[in-house]
Formats: C-alpha cells, structure tokens, sequence
C-alpha cells in the first residue's frame, strides 16, 4: 500500500457511520496528508542488508530487518532569480506630448562592428553553401527512393535470409525521412537569410 493513501483508522472503525460521509471525508484527510508530508523536511535512510546490498530510502516503512541509519544531510541551498528591471516606458514631456523610451542595443558598446559589404560577402558565401549542401542532399535523397523502389526493393544477393532484407527496408526508409528533414532545414535556412 502507498504511503499517505491509506485511510486513517477512525474511518477504518466507523462502521456503522453513513458511506456518504466517509467517502466524503476521505479526499479532504489525503488533501491534509499530502500538504502535511510537502512540508514536512526530508528524512533519509541508508540500509545495508545482511548480504551488504546498500540502499537509500525515505520511508522508514521499507527500513525493517536492515542495519539502517538515518542520515543527517545539509539542508537544499536555493537562490531566487535575479529582479529584471521594471519596463522601459516613454516618459511625459512639458508640452503634453511623450518621448519614446531608449531602444535596448542590439551589441554591446565595445563589441566589434561589422560593414555591410563584408555581411553581404558573407551571407553570399552561406548562401552558396547551403545551396551546395542542398543540391548533395537532394540527390542523395533520389538514389535512395530509386533504391527503396516505393518500400519494394531489389533483394541483393546477400540477403538470402528475409530478416536482413526487412533491416535494409527498414534503414532505408530511415534514412529517407532523415534526408527529407535535411532538406528541409536546409530550405529553411535559405530563407532565413538576408537578401
């Protein structure tokens, strides 16, 4: 039986009470059980058996007939997460109007800066390789339907048992689905980038 499952023993003796009422009682008690064992610090167990097999427990239930001990553990250390800074707003001006917040930079101050011309020699060179990487995927792709041959292909000569023919489907097929992902990562990179 589970622990903080079990039915208190006062409902257990309530024989003659109504159903109603016991069954009723019953989530509000667990409800009470579970908040009462959340909150409850953590207790640990190391217990050796008579053969020496060691095992960690929390439940004290499971510690019967070992060589158990409890084990005094530093408590959890936890570090809340840092305050972000309120959100930057447009702040009033004399005149009624408002003045648009700072932009956040896009880089650091001291980062260094590249032109557009080099960005644009190397979004070209991305682009033609991707382009190239595409090509090469696409036609391995084709081989590989050929070959499949619509989930019938040729059996080679090597595949005299039917289970290793069944593998080779079955790795094909993988391998389409790869390359059919390939593609079209590599489809969506190309778009990605800056004309």
């Amino acid at each position: 039986m589970r622990r903080g499952l079990r039915a208190p023993l006062f409902l257990i003796t309530l024989a003659g009470m109504n159903k109603f009422l016991i069954f009723g009682l019953m989530p509000f008690v667990w409800t009470t059980q579970v908040q009462a064992q959340a909150t409850a610090p953590a207790q640990f167990f190391r217990c050796e058996s008579a053969n020496g097999v060691v095992e960690y427990s929390n439940m004290p239930n499971s510690t019967r007939d070992r060589n158990c001990r409890a084990m005094d553990l530093p408590p959890i250390n936890t570090i809340p997460a840092p305050k972000l800074p309120p959100a930057a707003t447009g702040r009033q001006t004399g005149s009624g109007g408002s003045v648009p917040a700072p932009q956040a930079k896009a880089s650091p101050d001291g980062f260094p800066k590249v032109d557009a011309g080099t960005q644009r020699v190397r979004d070209n060179d991305r682009r033609r390789i991707i382009e190239e990487e595409l090509k090469k995927e696409e036609g391995k792709l084709g081989e590989l339907r050929k070959e499949f041959n619509n989930g019938e292909p040729e059996r080679r000569g090597d595949e005299r048992n039917f289970a290793k023919y069944q593998e080779r489907v079955a790795r094909l097929k993988d391998e389409i689905g790869r390359g059919e992902q390939n593609i079209s990562s590599l489809k969506r990179e190309l778009g990605a980038i800056k004309d």
